[in-house]
């Protein structure tokens, strides 16, 4: 403020004032008083000026020291205070010069900083990782004393004492070397940097790792070696079929012998436990896919195990029965000692979700189905392909077949205490069931389950048609073919076995032999593939079958003209086994197992656009196509029986018992009724009769109404489509004929007249005076025709029928 005058000032007009300044003067000299004594205020302003001056020049001097101190390191920065200094120098303490310096300014030297703290994070995290990775380097590819350059020399069975504590030191430096790289990294992953500078460590530790993992392996399979694993197999009395006991090393260790094992398990699970954290934190950063691991150890012990097995696998390939006994003995005959001596180890090991049992089991069936899949399967795919040779594969397939079912839940039974199925993920589910079944080589080769798919529908095709050559096939119970009973028909219409839907022989033949294609598929692994199969096998298992019940229709040959009883119950048969294989299909599509293959199919679906099954259930389109057979011959036999009386009425239709009251035409003095009508009524019960008898309760309710409408409609509309003209007389014959066609009905229900509406309403009218037919014509042309229609009952016959029939009417 150092020559500052206040007489070289020129004031600012009063209007360019800001309103704060206009109100500050006006409350400091409003009056002349305060005018005169300006000379104090004006002191007072210099004193805050000057402090105001050496505050700032303070915030100078602490804003660079701090400053300086944190950007050392960098010589853009010390350029970037150097020129702040001369600006901050340079300018006046005027506001816009100090509003740029923090809005301009400060946030460059703080984007600045930041820079800078990051490259120092930067190098001090590489500066750590080299020193981690440099170390786990030194400790896998340390060649003191060791000519080869590993930390491994090639192993034998006489492994000294020394030997194995220097090797199993480096393996622990190793392993820890690696996990303070994987912490290292987590910590680094979290704030998502450094992209290049993991995946470089990524890559030296996998090239470590790679080295690491063969040479553990391979110590611990030397220190098996050393306790006498594997042991020998006698397999003689497996061939004899007897029951033999291998000796088990792993019961028989003690002592030092059982540390050393322990120490190396312990360090081989805890290099498994840190390769499947790396695993999966590569999947959950960058979606490389999961991989799917057996227990390192359990592998280890199994190996050789294996090989010494495929000697004699070998020499039983025409035998296989040989194979499954041997694997499933060499498995029951260890599990005590994996359960009692590896599960402790795997526990103190801490790898929960790990089960030594599971595990063993899981390695033994690997070895079954690698050997299968090599040397088997891939022959007799080939030789599926000639055609001589068809028969003779499908025997030997089918026959493998059985045995992997037999050989799943045999293996699965030495688990069935060990884990409870209702608390695993799917996830989990998935792996586990894909290590316990033989059957997920059909998995991995779909061509393979194609040709089995093919062989079983060929196989249950050729045994239905055994069946069919038998004369009971379609033999239907005669136990069950009971009277209609009216008063407990109720009590009966929910049917479930075979004989409450009086379903032939065949019916249930066809479901077991499809139940038996879908129990050899149950240990598919695979949901999709399960699915599949049974698309392939079942599915088209019964679209044959539907069609084998439409031929034994067809054969019926039902005919209006002559209709045969046999040709009836034939047709019961195929309506009966229709509605009882439909009723069975709806039953499994309900259970849980196949709710989850339409899942599947619906998801995979979403995929493959051209392959699409729109039904609701599983075995939907077979459902379908099985009522629509059930529902088109009940409908065939409706119209045979309905054209069948309708030829036999034709005389009764033409009216002559109505033409002429003096004819010899006349009623039936014992029935009452027209004689023309009462073959056509007895021959319409037998009919009715023998339906009752052979068709099921629920259809037969169906087709003995539908009778009953049509013969309401025919009968009503050749009535009106007649010359007969209605006196008393003939009215009373035309009840009479009524009520004996109600009685065919009596035994199906308690008040057949309410299944004939239109004749209901016809003979109301036939029954009413001269008076009430002229009101009612009256009332009919009139605009309350409806409520006069209404009044009198009739309900059903149309505004012109009504008028047809009482024109008809002669007093």
């Amino acid at each position: 403020m150092e020559g500052w005058d206040p007489q070289n000032l020129v004031l600012p007009q009063v209007s360019k004032l800001r309103r704060s300044h206009s109100q500050y003067l006006d409350q400091h000299f409003n009056t002349q008083t305060h005018v005169s004594s300006s000379s104090s205020l004006l002191s007072e302003w210099t004193q805050h000026c000057s402090d105001s001056d050496h505050r700032l020049r303070h915030l100078r001097t602490t804003l660079m020291e701090l400053t300086l101190s944190w950007i050392s390191p960098s010589f853009r920065a010390k350029a970037s205070l150097a020129n702040l200094k001369l600006q901050l120098y340079a300018s006046s303490p005027h506001p816009t010069a100090l509003r740029r310096l923090l809005v301009e300014e400060l946030p460059r030297l703080a984007l600045q900083l930041h820079r800078i703290h990051s490259i120092r994070q930067y190098v001090e995290t590489t500066l750590r990782l080299e020193a981690l990775v440099g170390d786990l380097e030194d400790a896998v590819f340390y060649s003191e004393n060791y000519s080869t350059g590993n930390m491994f020399t090639k192993f034998s069975t006489s492994l000294t004492s020394r030997d194995i504590v220097v090797k199993e030191e480096r393996l622990l430096q190793a392993i820890k070397a690696m996990n303070d790289i994987e912490e290292v990294i987590v910590n680094v992953e979290k704030s998502q940097r450094w992209h290049h500078l993991l995946v470089s460590v990524d890559h030296r530790v996998d090239k470590t790792l790679a080295v690491l993992r063969p040479e553990a392996l391979a110590q611990h399979r030397a220190l098996l070696a050393s306790l006498g694993w594997p042991p020998k197999l006698l397999t003689s009395k497996v061939e004899s079929g007897g029951v033999s006991k291998f000796p088990n090393p792993l019961l028989l260790m003690h002592g030092d012998e059982k540390k050393s094992y322990a120490q190396s398990f312990h360090l081989l699970c805890a290099l498994q436990q840190l390769h499947t954290r790396r695993e999966a934190r590569k999947f959950k950063t960058s979606g490389q896919q999961e991989c799917e691991m057996q227990l390192w150890a359990i592998d280890v012990l199994v190996s050789p195990l294996a090989e010494r097995m495929e000697y004699h696998f070998l020499k039983w390939t025409e035998q296989p029965e040989f194979i499954f006994a041997l694997v499933y003995r060499v498995t029951r005959d260890f599990m005590e000692g994996v359960s009692d001596i590896l599960q402790p180890l795997i526990d103190a090991a801490r790898l929960t979700s790990y089960s030594a049992n599971e595990a063993w089991v899981s390695a033994m069936v690997l070895i079954l189905s690698g050997f299968l899949t090599k040397n088997v399967f891939p022959t007799l795919a080939e030789r599926y392909k000639e055609k001589d040779m068809k028969l003779e594969v499908i025997s030997l397939w089918l026959n493998l077949v059985d045995l992997i079912v037999g050989f799943d839940k045999q293996m699965q039974s030495l688990l069935r205490y060990e884990t409870c199925l209702l608390f695993l993920d799917t996830h989990t589910y998935s792996k586990l069931s894909r290590g316990m079944s033989v059957l997920v080589i059909f998995c991995d080769r779909p061509d393979w389950l194609k040709i089995w798919a093919k062989m079983e529908l060929k196989d249950g095709w050729k045994k239905l048609k055994a069946v069919l050559k038998d004369a009971r096939a379609w033999q239907i119970d005669d136990k069950h073919r009971v009277e209609f009973d009216v008063s407990s028909v109720c009590k009966t219409f929910l049917l479930s076995s075979r004989e409450a839907h009086k379903a032939p022989l065949v019916a249930e033949s066809a479901l077991k032999i499809a139940l038996e294609m879908m129990d050899r598929c149950q240990t598919l692994p695979v949901i999709l593939a399960r699915a599949k199969f049974v698309r392939s096998t079942v599915a088209s298992f019964f679209w044959y079958f539907s069609n084998v019940l439409l031929l034994h229709c067809k054969n019926a040959e039902l005919s209006p003209e002559n209709i045969d009883d046999s040709a009836l119950v034939r047709a019961c048969e195929s309506i009966n086994a229709a509605r009882y294989v439909e009723s069975k299909l709806q039953e499994w599509s309900d259970d849980v197992s196949f709710l989850e293959m339409k899942i599947a199919e619906n998801n995979s679906n979403i995929h493959e656009k051209d392959k699409c099954f729109t039904a609701d259930c599983f075995f939907g389109e077979e459902i379908k196509c099985l009522a629509e057979l059930e529902t088109n011959w009940l409908m065939e036999v409706v119209a045979v029986l309905l054209r069948h009386f309708e030829n036999l009425t034709l005389e009764y239709n033409h009216h002559e018992d109505y033409v002429d009251e003096d004819q010899n035409q006349t009623p039936n003095e014992d029935s009452a009724m027209s004689d023309s009508l009462i073959e056509p009524l007895h021959a319409l019960k037998d009919h009715l009769h023998v339906l009752m008898k052979n068709l099921n309760r629920n259809d037969f309710l169906d087709l003995w109404r539908s009778v009953a409408e049509g013969l309401d409609h025919f009968i009503c509309g050749s009535i009106l489509a007649s010359d007969v003209r209605f006196s008393r007389k003939r009215s009373n014959l035309f009840t009479a004929d009524m009520q004996a066609l109600f009685h065919v009905f009596q035994p199906f229900c308690a008040r057949p007249q309410a299944f004939f509406p239109c004749i209901r309403d016809m003979l109301k009218l036939l029954t009413m005076s001269g008076a009430e037919v002229k009101q009612l014509l009256v009332g009919l042309s009139s605009q309350k025709s409806k409520k006069c229609k209404q009044f009198y009952g009739i309900s059903h016959l149309r505004f012109d029928q009504v008028e047809k029939t009482l024109r008809k009417m002669k007093f």
